[in-house]
């Protein structure tokens, strides 16, 4: 169907485009499906003519999840779309077109031709983007959509397909309580809403509460469940990934991913990709799931101003993480990561830390107290950032030796001065907003 021209003047600059679009419609979370429905009915309904569609929802773990499945099925030969957010370094890091970003004229012409469909009420900056990934992934021949949720999932802008090949859940955590509810129950019934009638549902590891949730909204809709623990599992063993269903077991490759729940996400992944029919062999999986990566989670810095930084003031190669984790569900697995790897190279742990101001900070800490030897809080570029003094301080009523410094330059001088005990292990944490603003220069 035609639709009339934008109002928004379509400049070459993808950058001019995105900050007009968020200037036409300023609140940027406002949930409900009649905005995109309608835009998408008058460009065609392109989300009903995608190849065979994963979608999936969770707290933690949704980009690593589709990260290995993303590997998986390109080791396979495959060719992937994939939409997720928030983007760390560019814009373009959202919508992945048969294996490659998008590049900046397939965007302003799919954002405007949807901003244009979306008529007198403009749509949010989420929905225009999500509506123009719909758009573009429907003109460009690929096997396999993978569609990660922005927030939530019952009213998600992604929640439009209709048959998805598969739903994928993981690991569901308090987040998001101002949008999706102030209990676990609540939250969980918000991400079971991608569940549809008769399509089979993954669940990765869950609390009790959450599990019996999804189990519930499944059984409700005639959706076959496939979940951790129970049809499935993953773990360590003997320097293999092990994934094992009740009458199959695979001996895989090991995540180069850090970290204990990189064996969940993975399996996740791989029981995904088999509940949609879409799994290849063993060797392939493995092969896939090693050559994984997805930035800002548990990534170790190895170049950059800050590498050469430190080796000007210690003399040494330091070890420097980044993890954008900012909830307690993603602290503690982060906390559990570094004291594995204290166990195995003993460092004074120090942590630079930013957070945004809707977050619980006091969860994110505890998991680290009795842990970090110090914490120095940021405040980072994005507009909803914490202020340093204050998250210095909810450090502090947390457990925490914390300090507030004005640049990461200045809290990354005092973290490799800040213990006597030797050259730290130092950890920048708490904002996917502050992972992105390290990654610009040092990724």
């Amino acid at each position: 169907m035609t639709t009339p021209p934008s109002s928004l003047s379509l400049a070459e600059d993808v950058q001019t485009l995105l900050s007009q679009l968020a200037e036409r419609r300023p609140k940027r979370i406002d949930l409900g499906l009649d905005r995109v429905k309608w835009a998408l009915s008058r460009v065609g309904n392109p989300q009903d003519h995608l190849p065979a569609t994963i979608h999936v929802a969770g707290t933690n773990g949704k980009g690593s999840t589709i990260a290995y499945m993303r590997s998986i099925l390109a080791a396979a030969g495959l060719k992937v779309h994939v939409y997720t957010s928030p983007h760390l370094v560019r814009f373009h890091e959202r919508i992945v077109l048969a294996g490659e970003e998008i590049d900046d004229k397939t965007l302003i012409s799919a954002l405007g031709r949807c901003d244009a469909a979306a008529g007198e009420e403009p749509l949010t900056y989420f929905e225009a983007v999500t509506c123009a990934a719909f758009l573009a992934f429907a003109e460009t021949p690929a096997d396999v959509v993978l569609l990660e949720t922005g927030l939530g999932g019952r009213l998600d802008a992604t929640n439009v397909i209709e048959a998805p090949r598969a739903c994928v859940i993981s690991p569901i955590g308090m987040d998001h309580m101002d949008w999706l509810g102030d209990t676990i129950e609540d939250i969980a019934r918000e991400k079971a809403g991608i569940i549809k009638q008769g399509c089979p549902v993954v669940i990765g590891k869950q609390s009790t509460r959450a599990g019996n949730v999804l189990r519930d909204r499944a059984l409700a809709l005639g959706a076959e469940t496939f979940s951790w623990g129970e049809e499935y599992s993953a773990f360590l063993e003997e320097g293999h990934l092990i994934y094992q269903e009740e009458e199959a077991l695979l001996d895989l490759s090991l995540p180069r991913m850090l970290g204990a729940h990189q064996i969940e996400n993975a399996g996740l992944a791989v029981a995904a990709l088999k509940v949609a029919g879409l799994a290849p062999d063993a060797d392939i999986i493995s092969k896939g799931i090693e050559q994984a990566f997805w930035p800002g989670r548990l990534q170790r810095l190895t170049h950059g101003p800050l590498i050469e930084q430190a080796r000007k003031i210690t003399g040494e190669d330091v070890e420097i993480w980044l993890d954008g984790g900012h909830n307690a569900h993603g602290a503690k697995v982060v906390a559990r990561a570094m004291a594995d790897l204290e166990e195995l190279r003993p460092r004074p742990l120090v942590l630079i830390s930013g957070l945004q101001a809707n977050k619980d900070a006091a969860s994110f800490f505890a998991p680290f107290v009795d842990l970090a030897a110090a914490v120095f809080t940021v405040q980072s570029t994005q507009d909803a950032a914490a202020d340093a003094e204050k998250v210095a301080v909810l450090a502090q009523h947390a457990g925490l030796p914390a300090t507030a410094t004005h640049s990461i330059d200045g809290a990354f001088e005092a973290a490799l001065t800040a213990s006597q005990e030797g050259t730290p292990r130092i950890l920048i944490c708490g904002s996917l907003y502050l992972a992105g603003d390290i990654l610009r220069e040092n990724g």
